[in-house]
């Protein structure tokens, strides 16, 4: 049997971040199974850190990963700080750095730098292809939720985490109202978030997946009020929506939700908009006028549910998590799309990247 790896749940630095990759009950399970794990202090997340002591993990002060043992699996979420320069564990959380995305090549160069590598939670697969640990329900559910909102002039800014029970209330006293919905990839993780979202707000939602997005009406695409995209793609497609689609004079869509946020890659099937929005300013106007149309595109939406949303993930993720020292395939393929991206990019030099320290 191999080494059991010592895990290292890092804090994240993004202010509005408050879920965890690995909660309590899960943690104690790896313990019991004699995984070391050492959890950070962590200002926001939703889990207190007495909970992690309970379960047997060892705490350490937040951002000191950094200095941690080298045979470490530095475990998280979200985008890494711009420091150090050279990254020399193995990381494991978002890096949305595989399709060209802005500072991919920056992240990827550090790991090449300091020797570490990039596990990639979004490419953890099985053998045909399907991921094994992801956040999409949540993504899709709270996505949807904040159009509904959104439409009926009743979401709060800033936005601020809550349970789904207080959500779920939200969306029901308003039932109906909020015009025709359009769930692009309906039949995924995400687009079911969505389509049950949309559902207790009592609205029935057009569903659309692989075969009406192989031969797009574009019409019946624009005859919606709400549009919520959920498909994922990995290669570039013809765009759903672009700029003149949205001075089409078909059009009735007036909330756009962009769950899958690929604004920066090449494969993104949503090109009417270059930057996200956030907690602070969740809404960015596109058009303005008498056909006004809105874009909701926020990159960590399952954070607004923090407890249920980690929950559901790392009870999906925490069985794979003592086979990462072993040959279990997943990690394996996961290092090797590592591998392979540092192999075909045009890295900056290692010191291009430190400019933010």
């Amino acid at each position: 049997m191999p080494d059991l790896p010592h895990l290292w749940m890092r804090h994240e630095t993004r202010a509005s971040e408050r879920r965890a990759p690995l909660v309590p009950e899960h943690a104690a399970r790896l313990v019991s199974q004699g995984v070391r794990i050492t959890v950070e202090e962590s200002p926001q997340r939703v889990f207190p850190l007495a909970e992690y002591v309970r379960a047997g993990c060892r705490t350490a002060p937040a951002g000191s990963w950094v200095d941690a043992p080298g045979d470490s699996h530095i475990l998280g979420l979200k985008e890494l700080p711009d420091a150090p320069a050279a990254l020399r564990h193995r990381h494991i959380f978002f890096g949305h750095a595989y399709k060209g995305q802005s500072r991919a090549g920056e992240l990827l160069a550090r790991f090449a730098a300091g020797g570490g590598a990039l596990l990639d939670l979004e490419y953890l697969t099985d053998d045909s292809g399907r991921r094994l640990a992801a956040f999409g329900y949540w993504a899709g559910y709270v996505g949807a939720a904040l159009a509904v909102l959104h439409r009926r002039d009743e979401l709060d800014v800033p936005l601020s985490t809550l349970g789904r029970d207080e959500l779920d209330d939200r969306l029901r006293r308003g039932a109906g109202a909020g015009g025709e919905a359009l769930v692009i990839g309906a039949l995924g993780r995400s687009g079911r978030g969505a389509c049950d979202a949309l559902e207790t707000a009592g609205l029935s939602p057009v569903r659309w997946d692989v075969a009406e997005t192989r031969d797009l009406d574009r019409e019946a695409l624009l005859g919606h009020d709400v549009l919520v995209n959920t498909v994922l793609v990995n290669r570039p497609v013809p765009p759903f929506l672009t700029p003149e689609d949205l001075d089409d004079p078909r059009r009735r869509i007036r909330v756009v939700v962009d769950v899958t946020c690929d604004v920066t890659s090449e494969c993104n099937v949503l090109p009417v908009y270059t930057s996200t929005t956030s907690w602070e300013r969740p809404v960015l106007r596109l058009r303005d006028g008498e056909r006004p149309v809105d874009l909701i595109a926020i990159d960590n939406l399952p954070s607004l549910l923090p407890s249920e949303a980690s929950h559901a993930f790392s009870a999906e993720l925490h069985p794979h998590l003592l086979d990462l020292n072993g040959d279990a395939s997943p990690w394996k393929r996961a290092l090797r799309l590592f591998e392979d991206a540092v192999g075909s990019a045009h890295l900056p030099p290692a010191e291009e990247t430190a400019h933010a320290e």
